[in-house]
């Protein structure tokens, strides 16, 4: 599965529109990587047990986008676009979202 943040992909030909798909992943925060965090933030830097986090839910959520596309016969998804965002104390969700679409053979 192709998936572009172009609107349109170069040399390619859109034959078929299939509307949004979307994906996303709720996580939530680990003690350990809590108290981590916190000694981290006395001394500064990157708090690599959340980036770790946000990785894998970016992962999950894309997973999920790809199949939705797939169920619905698309070569591509195009537009692509993450949103992140708190939804309770403790626990972030990661969206993304695109146009599936159908392309020419070449």
């Amino acid at each position: 599965m192709l998936l572009s943040n172009l609107e349109v992909l170069p040399e390619q030909t859109i034959v078929r529109h299939l509307g949004l798909v979307q994906g996303s992943s709720v996580r939530s925060k680990h003690v350990g990587r809590d108290l981590g965090a916190m000694f981290k933030n006395l001394v500064g830097g990157e708090l690599k047990g959340y980036t770790e986090l946000l990785q894998d839910s970016r992962e999950e959520a894309t997973g999920r986008l790809v199949e939705q596309a797939r169920s619905l016969g698309a070569d591509a998804v195009l537009n692509v676009r993450y949103s992140t965002s708190s939804i309770a104390a403790g626990a972030a969700e990661i969206f993304v979202y695109g146009t599936a679409v159908t392309l020419a053979p070449r």
